[in-house]
């Protein structure tokens, strides 16, 4: 009992830290995560074993950790390393493309195809997250279209924060339409086999229906903004897009590595490359082909969201670890006592608002035995559990800054660039924007399975 007042308080705390923002967000989820093996492993617990299984080290020197052969998933207990490797991996590659013009010559590109007009470069941006999010992680997506949207921001004089919040919210909402798109399904269609076009055939569609309502709710959102942005913009010379390669050596190697990194994480299922690996093959190839520049391109990697992460996943281990995560899987199985409306709306919206506060990857990951407990005694079809878990969780991350991964990496990107962004400005626009998607998912379960 101790260790789990403990692990609730710490986060809490840290919780009500990172809104309050007096503090650089990594130092304190680092610190929070050092407090949680003080007292909740330690006092708390006095477990040595929890305090292994939530650092997770022994998993790297697997090779499962970087080859999964079978059936065979990644650890989601405690710190996720293959996250955090990948992220890393991807930080590398995207700084590598900057370094060659990539991003600046895309950003141009997509800019002359709509006519330099902000209002369809930010829907045209909202559709292609939603897209490449349903093939690609949501976190390479982020990182991709982030940093293009900066680019781009600078030379048509825009603020690039309504587009990010929006490509954002569309990074999540299309990693629920595939087995690929976002780590929870990941985790349920490998542990229920499921397949890529399974999850398309299902929450694809659910996905597909949303995506159309939430283009519209951004556009009337930010509309006013963007156009008061664009009234600023005045007479511009606007440069080739060839102007902005300044290597095309260095150009069409990055090209061809982003490609690389699309086809890998694409094909990752039928390969067994793992994410980890993924991050540094990626990694180790623009390392390459950078040279000279790596020292330059090392050091803009942003170090602090990946120490935000780690101190991240050990404070949520000790919600694990002490058996909160459960507790809250126990309730959904005893309230709806065998109502499937009630079972789905309270796996929905519980699944839903959880994602928005704990990492959704253990979230789901100790959601996954519920659903199939709840199926065999129940007598449900285990595929509309499924389904609903991952909506639950695959869109409700996106409703705090720090829900998905996503959300972490785009928000940090912006803030990197010069354009923090604040709970209250994120939570404004995302909030009820989830909500009316985990909305459109209910009826959409209560018609289609129900």
């Amino acid at each position: 009992m101790l260790a789990q007042i403990l692990a609730v308080v710490i986060f809490v705390f840290m919780f009500a830290a990172i809104v309050q923002g007096k503090f650089e967000r990594h130092w304190i989820t680092l610190g929070c995560g050092l407090a949680t093996i003080l007292f909740v492993f330690g006092i708390g617990m006095r477990s040595t074993d929890a305090v292994m299984e939530t650092l997770n080290l022994r998993t790297i020197f697997t090779s499962e950790f970087w080859h999964v052969t079978g059936e065979a998933t990644e650890s989601t207990s405690g710190i996720n390393w293959a996250t955090i490797i990948f992220i890393a991996g991807m930080m590398v590659m995207v700084e590598g493309m900057a370094e060659a013009g990539f991003f600046r010559w895309l950003c141009l590109r997509i800019a002359k195809a709509v006519n330099y007009q902000t209002i369809p470069i930010f829907i045209t941006f909202m559709i292609m997250s939603a897209v490449l999010s349903m093939f690609i992680d949501s976190i390479t997506v982020i990182l991709f279209l982030a940093a293009v949207t900066v680019e781009l921001a600078q030379l048509l004089k825009f603020t690039p924060v309504p587009f990010i919040l929006a490509e954002i919210f569309c990074a999540n909402l299309g990693g629920s339409a595939t087995m690929s798109g976002d780590p929870p399904n990941i985790i349920i269609g490998t542990a229920l086999g499921y397949s890529f076009f399974d999850f398309l055939g299902h929450t694809g569609v659910i996905a597909g229906i949303s995506l159309v309502f939430t283009v519209l709710f951004f556009y009337f959102t930010y509309r006013k903004e963007i156009i008061d942005s664009d009234q600023e913009d005045g007479d511009i010379e606007y440069p080739d897009p060839k102007d902005a390669i300044l290597d095309k050596k260095e150009f069409i190697f990055s090209s061809i590595i982003f490609a690389c990194a699309v086809v890998m994480l694409v094909t990752h299922a039928q390969t067994g490359l793992t994410v980890a690996s993924i991050g540094v093959i990626v990694a180790i190839l623009t390392i390459i082909v950078a040279g000279k520049k790596t020292p330059d391109i090392m050091k803009r990697v942003d170090y602090k969201t990946l120490l935000f992460f780690i101190g991240l996943f050990v404070v949520v281990g000790g919600l694990e670890q002490t058996g909160i995560l459960n507790m809250i899987a126990d309730v959904i199985a005893k309230i709806s006592d065998g109502n499937i409306y009630v079972m789905v709306a309270i796996i929905l919206w519980v699944s839903a608002f959880a994602s928005a506060f704990v990492d959704n990857i253990p979230f789901a990951a100790t959601m996954v035995p519920v659903i199939q407990a709840l199926a065999a005694s129940q007598g449900v079809h285990i595929d509309t559990l499924a389904w609903t878990l991952s909506m639950g969780t695959d869109i409700g991350g996106s409703m705090t800054p720090i829900g998905a991964s996503a959300n972490v990496v785009g928000t940090a990107v912006a803030a990197k660039h010069g354009y923090p962004i604040s709970w209250k400005k994120y939570c404004k626009a995302a909030v009820p924007a989830t909500i009316m998607v985990v909305l459109i998912s209910m009826v959409t379960i209560y018609l289609r399975y129900l």
